[in-house]
């Protein structure tokens, strides 16, 4: 599968299929995110893979109830070792750094043939005491992984024209 097949199959799934995920995806997925570009190549991430049931449980009430982040066979929490590193823009690089390298994390789990979902919804002091994660540490993002047990229907997409300008603002 070429990348522009993974980007137009990927969905945001909230129901899996009970099995687990094999540790060669898993590792091929984390592969994938260890290789996407940072700021001054700074890798400032760290990857919790949590594939225990009752810590997924756990983490249900620390992801404001959404259920299907305990019935996802893997959910991988997405940490910053660093988070006072501030690009030249102004903005802080951790955040950006990591939306690469979970995007990079989604689109190889499309070519694997396995659902991830991004959950922002979440309070990050309770994931960090479930896992261990030393308070300096930022939980930046969930990511659920696993099999699909459903595929949602494509959401629909501004039209190209609407979000993109040549030259100047227009």
């Amino acid at each position: 599968m070429d990348v522009f097949e993974a980007i137009r199959q990927r969905r945001s799934i909230r129901q899996y299929q009970a099995r687990p995920v094999e540790a060669e995806k898993i590792e091929k997925i984390l592969e994938c995110a260890r290789l996407a570009p940072s700021a001054s190549n700074r890798q400032e991430w760290r990857f919790v893979v949590v594939e225990d049931a009752g810590l997924r449980q756990r983490m249900v009430t620390a992801a404001a109830g959404q259920a299907f982040v305990g019935e996802a066979p893997a959910v991988i929490a997405c940490c910053a070792l660093e988070s006072d590193h501030i690009m030249r823009c102004g903005h802080p690089s951790y955040a950006i750094d990591l939306a690469i390298a979970i995007d990079h994390m989604t689109l190889a789990a499309v070519a694997l043939d396995l659902g991830t979902c991004w959950v922002g919804a979440f309070y990050e002091d309770q994931v960090r005491e479930i896992l261990g994660i030393p308070r300096q540490v930022r939980v930046v993002e969930l990511l659920t992984l696993g099999y699909p047990s459903q595929m949602p229907a494509p959401r629909s997409r501004k039209k190209l024209a609407d979000i993109m300008c040549r030259n100047r603002w227009t």
